[in-house]
């Protein structure tokens, strides 16, 4: 009896938390497709009794006087930037995080970059935008990779080091004793073992940079380099004064997490498999 009762309570639970999730997304997009009339109709009705989905055609559509064009580009920004940052970030914390794990003493180098992690992004404002401007790369792809690079660097290393130390290290040692280097352990022992945490760690950057707004608003100026969440932040602020449009903003900029999440989810799971018959 009291299995049963755990049972429906931890269903209950997690019927609770997906409703939590999946209520606000269902309304946006209820929203994107209801026509002007009736998103300004007293009472309000949860369903539309016209569907409109000429906005995502819009959205999607290269044709002058279309919000389209401003959409689209942004929306390329952000995928250029936060896989770049994720992918220098993640080149960068591998080798870091297996230092910090396998060879003591280092620890300190580890908890200052976190103490920097810890500080209030508006305290490096005023640095990075005069480092950037030196550099001329203010408004650029390039400019705001490095930024981000300083956001999610500290957090990879960390969740990597931690996996690191879960590893056995017997392995590694009697590949070392058979005259393989550093890199040689790292690349073909250490990185096998640890393709679940890189999946879930290249996520976890790439949401990040996905969803960064103070940086980018700061340190772009036009559409050359603007993000999606910089973009959609002007849509709301008057650019566009239909309400189901800036919905159907919200629905697209929310599907490529979406997609990369499943593709990373199905490399999780046979990482696991791989990485539990290996060791």
């Amino acid at each position: 009896m009291k299995r049963k009762i755990r049972a429906v309570l931890r269903y209950a639970a997690a019927l609770l938390v997906a409703l939590s999730i999946l209520a606000p997304m269902v309304w946006l997009f209820l929203m994107s497709v209801s026509s002007t009339a009736d998103l300004t109709r007293l009472p309000l009705e949860w369903l539309p009794r016209h569907w409109d989905f000429s906005r995502y055609a819009r959205l999607v559509s290269l044709a002058p006087d279309q919000p389209g064009a401003l959409f689209l580009h942004a929306l390329l920004n952000s995928l250029l930037v936060a896989c770049g940052a994720t992918a220098v970030s993640l080149l960068l914390a591998i080798p870091a995080a297996f230092s910090f794990s396998r060879y003591p003493g280092r620890d300190g180098w580890l908890f200052a970059s976190l103490a920097i992690y810890m500080v209030p992004p508006v305290a490096f404002v005023l640095p990075l935008y005069f480092v950037l401007q030196h550099l001329n790369l203010l408004n650029t792809h390039i400019g705001l990779i490095l930024v981000y690079c300083s956001l999610i660097l500290p957090f990879l290393t960390w969740m990597l080091k931690n996996q690191f130390d879960t590893l056995p290290q017997d392995i590694e040692q009697a590949a070392r004793l058979d005259g393989l280097r550093f890199w040689q352990v790292l690349l073909r022992i250490t990185l096998p073992l640890a393709k679940p945490v890189l999946g879930a760690s290249a996520l976890f950057g790439w949401l990040l940079a996905w969803d960064e707004f103070f940086y980018a608003l700061f340190y772009t100026s036009s559409i050359d380099a603007q993000t999606l969440p910089v973009t959609i932040a002007g849509f709301t602020a008057g650019r566009a004064t239909d309400d189901g449009l800036i919905a159907a903003v919200g629905i697209l900029a929310s599907l490529p997490p979406l997609l990369i999440a499943i593709v990373l989810q199905k490399s999780l799971v046979s990482g696991l498999a791989s990485g539990g018959s290996k060791g």
